[in-house]
């Protein structure tokens, strides 16, 4: 299924939108929770975990901060063993420069922007991606248990292959 984010959002951003991906078989969409978020999916849980992933697409409307502060804090949201160091690569992706960090741990990131209440996950993993468009950045963050994840793991590299602008 082709799917294109400005049909998530609103008139007016939709004018500064066009990012355009093929959403994976078995990736459910489902409501998103926050005008931030311009696309949610659930990635069904793998054998074993208890718990769903979810990839959540975010557009701030042309900004959203540099890559470098982004990644840091993603790479905060993990704790990680001592002397593990995240994955970090850079590609392009149909003309988008997309720059892509993988990092497992226990996810101990904020349950709302701004609450001290946090996630205690071990044994999770995170990938994200930063993709920069003609209209500023789009900020792609999957989370969930690393098992589930590695189950999902090429449909996400097939989600990151099919990244196109279209204005």
């Amino acid at each position: 299924m082709l799917y294109q984010l400005f049909t998530c959002m609103t008139a007016a951003s939709a004018l500064a939108a066009g990012l355009v991906f093929a959403t994976p078989d078995g990736w459910k969409p489902s409501a998103t929770s926050s005008s931030m978020r311009v696309a949610q999916f659930v990635l069904p849980h793998a054998a074993g975990d208890t718990q769903d992933a979810e990839l959540v697409v975010y557009y701030f409307g042309g900004s959203g901060g540099t890559i470098d502060a982004n990644i840091n804090r993603w790479v905060a949201q993990m704790q990680q063993p001592s002397g593990a160091v995240p994955a970090r690569a850079k590609r392009t992706v149909n003309g988008l420069a997309v720059t892509l960090v993988d990092v497992s741990g226990t996810y101990v990131a904020e349950m709302t922007p701004g609450s001290p209440q946090r996630h205690n996950s071990p044994n999770f993993r995170l990938r994200a991606a930063v993709v920069e468009t003609p209209n500023g950045p789009y900020f792609i963050k999957l989370t969930g248990p690393a098992k589930t994840i590695a189950g999902h793991e090429s449909a996400f590299e097939k989600f990151v292959a099919s990244l196109k602008y279209q204005p």
